[in-house]
């Protein structure tokens, strides 16, 4: 699916069938790909959607973003909204569709403008520590 098959989506709000939460993740955490540091942040926000796994999301701006290379990959998330993703070409194919992000998302999480997120399994590594 490219972003311009998303049309008008319905929109879904949290609530206590699907609950969705943001909160500052306090630790400090960083992504490597391809030996490379793509992300190094102390203001990553966890975002917890009913019973998946959490997700750290990460400020653009702690992101080396001339490691990515935007995608014409797109989902649709009723709670979120629209998904763009990048790749990480020095992580090889594996980092193919690596990054997402929702540059306008849905009020409810509105939080997370401005901040992508990685897929664990098509990175070197997510390390954090306190």
């Amino acid at each position: 699916m490219t972003q311009s098959d998303i049309g008008s989506r319905p929109v879904k709000l949290p609530g206590p069938d699907h609950p969705i939460s943001i909160t500052p993740h306090r630790q400090h955490m960083v992504v490597k790909a391809g030996g490379r540091i793509i992300a190094d942040t102390r203001h990553a926000l966890t975002l917890q959607e009913a019973n998946y796994p959490a997700v750290q999301y990460v400020p653009r701006a702690d992101v080396d973003m001339s490691l990515l290379k935007r995608t014409d990959h797109a989902t649709y998330c009723p709670y979120k909204g629209n998904c763009s993703y990048y790749s990480i070409p020095a992580g090889g194919e594996r980092a193919n569709n690596a990054v997402w992000t929702y540059e306008n998302p849905h009020d409810a999480v509105a939080q997370i403008k401005e901040y992508v997120a990685f897929y664990p399994d098509r990175v070197d590594a997510i390390e954090v520590t306190d």
